[in-house]
């Protein structure tokens, strides 16, 4: 066989392997994308003008995650917040707004002493979705009753929801420890 009968040969066959190689990277950076932010995946690339485009906001936001200083919480600090979340739970009965007002002042108080940014509700979803994105839907919507409840629009049956909301995120960012839980690289 000629030389250039060989690489007539040989070099289709190493193209074809690193498009192999770059399209089984993609995958797997996708997937990892998709177990580390769960259903914040899906609604970041519904949002986004493409896929890619998604993606990419997905590993700007775990960049500048990897940038916050995001800290366990000591012991007494931990009891302190489950005293003052039972005492929130406790407000319900009687001042049902207040305490969803409460709990939210509550949450965005821990998610500060854990070393999240708290000035914007937006940047405080994309900080939180790179650890928390399984439960992220649930502050969402605990915010949104917040919001309609400061209007007095809000049933007593969405505070409560609004209360188990904040309550699952509360109970992660409590008890995570601050370590990171990042899909294998």
């Amino acid at each position: 066989m000629s030389t250039g009968t060989l690489l007539a040969i040989i070099i289709p066959i190493v193209v074809v392997i690193a498009l192999v190689a770059v399209a089984a990277t993609l995958l797997m950076r996708r997937r990892q994308l998709r177990e580390r932010f769960g259903p914040e995946y899906e609604r970041t690339v519904e949002d986004a003008d493409n896929r890619m485009a998604g993606e990419r906001e997905l590993r700007a936001r775990e960049k500048r995650h990897d940038a916050l200083d995001i800290k366990p919480l000591d012991s007494g600090a931990r009891e302190r917040y489950a005293r003052d979340w039972s005492s929130v739970q406790d407000e319900f009965v009687d001042r049902p707004e207040e305490a969803v007002h409460d709990a939210d002042r509550l949450v965005t108080s821990l998610m500060h002493e854990r070393g999240y940014p708290t000035q914007d509700f937006d940047q405080q979803l994309r900080d939180l979705s790179v650890e928390h994105g399984r439960t992220l839907e649930h502050y969402r919507a605990a915010h949104d009753v917040e919001e309609l409840s400061t209007r007095h629009e809000a049933t007593t049956e969405q505070l409560r929801g609004a209360m188990v909301h904040y309550r699952a995120l509360f109970d992660e960012l409590l008890s995570d420890g601050g370590q990171p839980r990042r899909a294998p690289a």
